[in-house]
């Protein structure tokens, strides 16, 4: 059953905290829309108790998900058609939509929801100069998951997004998209930006019978120089750091933030594993430069692991753990080596 839903319920007082707690957060992220999206599909699934909750933005005829929490949160980057799906109606109309059955219900992408393994949802238009750009969405492993409150929340939350929206982007939707798709630190790529440049990448190089190289990265060393010096210094290293790693790397890969220290490379058409490696080693290198902040002199340094199509894996998921074993392998060793030294020196 297809519904358009009409909220008239009262918020509890519990739940109207809940959201003032949030605007609060929300306003500590300041212009970083992609960090508000992600911290309103954690907060919306709490609040519901969801299993999921998404934010997909139209982009032409395609719905992508640009921040995703709990039973969807692997699927960073999927694209969907916009036509045939509850997200594209949404858009479509402007008004609140719910799925309670998604197995038999006829306006629905069934085989996206069986992807996803959700079987209710709910979804809210998100607005932004009279437009509406995208939805908010919590989905259900069960039939009839969400009741009045939880789409009240929803609808609230997406409110907060809303918002963040207008005060981020008051112009162009051009503009509303980079600051979705953009680490407001750094400049570069963000976490779901990243994910759908990658399912591109693998699906590109699938086609094509090519390779794919993923480089995962995580700076060293960061906590004690924000311990010591501040948190000023701490993000003066990070976009240091971004700034080496982009200038090293092709002009044909993408640079990417996805975490707070943690970074990540897609390496298109990289001919071997030893390939993938030798520029891996090239970005760490650059990175341990010298560098100083504010007269300071403070110690770069990275660590690195990577990962090659096929010979690693053809799942997205695959390749990532494999990269991210490799990093921390590395990171091992380079502790073991620092207590060597330490124990030799002593």
């Amino acid at each position: 059953m297809l519904e358009t839903i009409v909220s008239n319920a009262v918020p509890s007082s519990e739940m109207l905290l809940a959201i003032v707690k949030a605007q609060t957060e929300i306003a500590k992220l300041g212009l970083d829309l992609g960090g508000v999206m992600n911290f309103v599909t954690e907060r919306v699934q709490q609040l519901t108790g969801a299993d999921g909750a998404v934010v997909e933005l139209a982009e032409g005829d395609e719905m992508v998900y640009r921040a995703s929490s709990g039973l969807a949160a692997t699927l960073l980057g999927l694209r969907l058609k916009r036509h045939g799906s509850l997200s594209g109606l949404c858009v479509e109309t402007g008004d609140i939509l719910r799925c309670e059955d998604s197995e038999t219900d006829p306006r629905v992408d069934r085989e996206a929801c069986r992807r996803v393994g959700l079987r209710s949802m709910v979804v809210t238009p998100l607005r932004h100069m009279d437009t509406t750009v995208g939805v908010l969405k919590v989905v259900g492993t069960t039939v009839n998951a969400f009741s009045a409150d939880d789409i009240r929340a929803l609808e609230l939350m997406s409110e907060l997004i809303a918002a963040a929206m207008f005060h981020a982007s008051r112009h162009e939707t051009s503009e509303l998209y980079l600051l979705a798709t953009r680490d407001s630190l750094t400049g570069l790529p963000n976490r779901a930006l990243f994910y759908d440049r990658l399912r591109q990448a693998i699906q590109l190089a699938q086609r094509s019978s090519g390779t794919l190289g993923i480089l995962n990265l995580d700076l060293n060393d960061l906590k004690p120089i924000n311990d010591r010096y501040g948190h000023r210094a701490g993000d003066a290293a990070i976009r240091e750091a971004a700034v080496r790693m982009n200038r090293t790397a092709r002009r044909s890969d993408t640079v990417a933030r996805v975490g707070g220290d943690e970074f990540a490379v897609i390496l298109p058409g990289i001919s071997s594993k030893a390939d993938a490696e030798g520029l891996g080693m090239r970005i760490v290198e650059q990175v341990r430069g010298p560098f100083e902040f504010e007269g300071r002199a403070l110690d770069l340094d990275i660590s690195v692991g990577a990962a090659v199509l096929p010979d690693d894996g053809v799942e997205m998921t695959t390749l990532i753990d494999r990269a991210d074993q490799a990093m921390y392998e590395a990171k091992r060793i380079r502790k073991e080596g620092r207590a060597e030294r330490v124990f030799a020196e002593g």
